[in-house]
């Protein structure tokens, strides 16, 4: 009869030949105080074992120490409170680093929009209210297409190389030419109009837009899931607009004129709740910061465009 040492560390006293039962993955893992095939997990202890006293039962796993990421934190784990859980701890970091994220991210977005739209105001102020620089832009009526083409380019450039709208300077620098381009756009188109119609639509373009990006701050509805919708909206947009070119009258331009108004409305509070992210379904990486005041700055511009073409049409 095989006498086991049960209290030593799995080893058979006298008994160096005698054979391992076949390995078995399905058991434990190895424990002090059994014999060496029962404590290397290969097979149950004979039936009646008792183990020695202070050796937890065969088969007891021990509670793994630390808690990692996935492990849902239950009453009683850490003690009283979930407040001294360390998971707890580490998503409560994760959450408030994100939100730091975005925050930055939105406070960037608008501190650029804010330069772009004063660039642009003081471009459309000095051409509607300094006379030489009026005379000016009336005689060389090749500055617009000059800068109608420069925004083609420079806006096709930004949205398709990333590179370009990702890397400082160059971000900046592309940034800084399609709004003074833009702006000399706006200022020479605004030149032909009325300083009180200007005025009149600056004022309104202002209250609707800051009324819309409350709105879409404030809102629980999701506009980022219309992007389909809004595309759609856009593609029509500009077919009726060729269609307005072709058979111009004051009907057609008042309707394309309020269309125009009414869907970069949406496009606005899309492109706001799309910076915004968070329950919402899309949102816009903090690395596009560039790209993402652009969008709100041509929602911008064309509200106001097409504001100040309802306001020229009907005094007209």
């Amino acid at each position: 009869m095989t006498t086991w040492n049960v209290p030593g560390a799995g080893y058979y006293p006298g008994q160096q030949g005698f054979p391992y039962p076949p390995q078995n993955p399905g058991y434990p893992p190895p424990q002090e105080g059994y014999p060496l095939p029962y404590s290397a997990g290969n097979a149950p202890p004979p039936p009646g074992f008792v183990p020695p006293p202070g050796v937890p039962p065969y088969g007891h796993v021990p509670p793994p120490t630390g808690t990692p990421f996935g492990v849902t934190p239950q009453p009683g784990m850490y003690g009283s409170s979930y407040a001294e859980d360390p998971l707890q701890d580490d998503i409560k970091g994760f959450e408030f680093n994100d939100k730091t994220i975005r925050n930055g991210f939105i406070r960037k977005v608008y501190a650029i929009l804010m330069v772009q739209l004063l660039i642009t105001l003081s471009l459309i102020a000095t051409f509607l209210y300094h006379k030489p620089t009026q005379r000016w832009a009336m005689q060389h009526r090749e500055i617009f297409w000059i800068c109608f083409a420069a925004t083609i380019i420079l806006i096709i450039c930004m949205a398709c190389c990333t590179s370009v709208r990702r890397k400082a300077p160059m971000n900046f620098i592309f940034l800084f030419l399609f709004t003074l381009a833009e702006g000399v756009l706006l200022a020479m188109a605004a030149s032909t109009y009325k300083s009180e119609e200007v005025l009149m639509a600056v004022g309104i373009t202002a209250a609707v837009c800051l009324a819309l990006t409350i709105f879409a701050f404030q809102t629980k509805y999701d506009f980022t899931s219309c992007h389909t919708v809004l595309f759609i909206a856009l593609v029509v947009l500009i077919i009726f607009g060729i269609i307005a070119m072709i058979w111009p009258s004051k009907i057609m331009q008042l309707v394309y004129a309020s269309l125009g108004a009414l869907i970069f409305s949406f496009y606005l509070i899309y492109d706001t709740q799309m910076i915004i992210g968070g329950k919402h379904k899309y949102s816009t990486s903090p690395e596009e910061y560039i790209f993402a005041a652009l969008n709100l700055y041509l929602d911008v511009i064309n509200i106001f465009v097409d504001i100040l073409a309802i306001i020229g049409a009907s005094r007209d």
